[in-house]
């Protein structure tokens, strides 16, 4: 039996993919990267804006065509889109032999033999149980880095959100769970632990009463074979000055750090339900640079929320400029059902959405020009992620860069390299958002 699993969204859905893998390769099951081969589908979904919905529901109407012409024995649907949608998706794709929630990805082996034996089994787990899920997991990362999920659901509540609908409150991974995964993944070979969760800085909070990233991190920092620690989705408002010394301390933790600010408008934060404002942002900011002044920073922005005025806008403009922030996504405001952003009156036209997210895209691209100018001459420490074909150029990501979302630096080398190497380059050159560089041997 060859199982192709496709995993849709987020980094922290990956992890619970990857878990799902392991459970199913215990199991003895097999599996294909190819949709001709397989004879069973389990999509991985998501739902969290429009375009993830209507991805995710796209890629289970095309297995719903295989599952149709014979080929699939058993197709299952897991994830937030089937945590959200499951009656829907009963009804409008009966192709679809088993629908697993967002907290039940430890029976996946379970469903998938019920409905190899003629059975229909939808899992759905309590959204507040413990969220550990125990067995080995297979990396299909390369495995050289890997996301390690520390925590479950949020507590924000975010007037855009729908995640804690779906994935429910707030609750920490037990740090000895994260410790042991840790381990097994360094046994394994992997050299970049990548922290992600809904928020990862209220880790621990609800476990130890009090927030406690820093002592995982220092824990995670003493695992031999572990070079790069790095931190993404820290809500601003809920970073620490121990948080800050620890990862200026700490030698394994990449100065790197990921904080979704949103907006910079007062108003919009209030009406976003977010915990802030632009003046804690800014003192923020200053705060992370002055105690480490090569810090990565990285954020995202919501452009057209609604009541979002032109003047809203333009402060946002402003902020964006006076931070110069290394990383910036910004995405157009999805407006959700069951969210309380959703019913807002005033909302905003697609094409001004549009034409004010291009805006800050444009000047976030002059910010990151200008500051990779400044960057030949720089010596810095960068992990192989491949090599380019027919050329002796190998693709590297520096400390500045998360796998999939920021730049890369060219390295332009005769020797022999594998990925998941670290090697010391100096900076040569720069090429719009990605570097080029050559092996320092100083």
């Amino acid at each position: 039996m060859k199982i192709l699993i496709i995993s849709l969204g987020c980094d922290k859905n990956l992890v619970d993919t990857e878990k799902m893998i392991g459970l199913l390769s215990q199991r003895g099951y097999e599996f294909t990267d190819a949709e001709e081969e397989a004879e069973a589908v389990i999509v991985n979904t998501c739902c969290f804006i429009g375009d993830a919905k209507e991805e995710s529901i796209n890629t289970l109407l095309d297995m719903a065509e295989l599952k149709k012409s014979g080929q699939l024995k058993a197709l299952i649907a897991s994830g937030c889109l089937a945590q959200r949608y499951k009656e829907e998706i009963q009804k409008e794709i009966p192709e679809v032999d088993a629908l697993i929630g967002t907290m039940s990805v430890s029976s996946i082996a379970d469903t998938l033999d019920a409905v190899l034996a003629g059975k229909k089994e939808n899992t759905f787990m309590p959204l507040d149980c413990d969220p550990t899920v125990r067995g080995k997991r297979v990396l299909t990362t390369g495995g050289h880095f890997a996301y390690l999920k520390i925590a479950e659901g949020c507590d924000k509540n975010c007037t855009y959100c729908i995640i804690p609908k779906v994935r429910g409150g707030y609750r920490s991974i037990p740090m000895e769970e994260l410790v042991k995964e840790a381990e097994e993944l360094a046994e394994a070979g992997v050299k970049e632990l990548i922290l992600v969760a809904q928020e990862t800085t209220l880790y621990g909070k609800d476990l130890y009463g009090k927030k406690s990233l820093p002592e995982l991190l220092k824990k995670l920092c003493k695992i031999s074979g572990i070079y790069w620690i790095r931190i993404l989705y820290c809500y601003p408002e809920e970073i620490t000055d121990e948080l800050i010394e620890t990862i200026a301390t700490e030698k394994k933790i990449c100065h790197y750090l990921d904080i979704p600010i949103q907006h910079a408008s007062d108003d919009i934060l209030r009406r976003m339900g977010r915990w802030t404002d632009q003046a804690k942002l800014r003192e923020t900011v200053t705060k992370l640079r002055e105690r480490i002044p090569d810090i990565a920073l990285r954020t995202t922005l919501i452009s057209g929320f609604p009541g979002e005025t032109q003047e809203d806008f333009e402060e946002l403009y402003r902020f964006v400029n006076d931070m110069e922030f290394d990383r910036l996504g910004v995405f157009t405001y999805s407006q959700e059902e069951d969210t309380v952003a959703g019913e807002m009156p005033d909302q905003i036209e697609e094409e001004i959405k549009a034409a004010r997210r291009d805006e800050l895209m444009e000047l976030q691209q002059a910010i990151v020009f200008e500051k990779n100018e400044d960057l030949p001459g720089t010596i810095m420490t960068v992990m192989v992620e491949g090599k380019v074909a027919d050329e002796d150029t190998y693709v590297t990501r520096t400390y500045r860069d998360a796998p999939g979302v920021d730049g890369y630096l060219f390295l332009n080398t005769t020797a022999n390299l594998m990925t998941g190497d670290f090697v010391k380059v100096m900076v040569t050159d720069s090429n719009e958002y990605d570097l080029i560089g050559e092996i320092y041997n100083g």
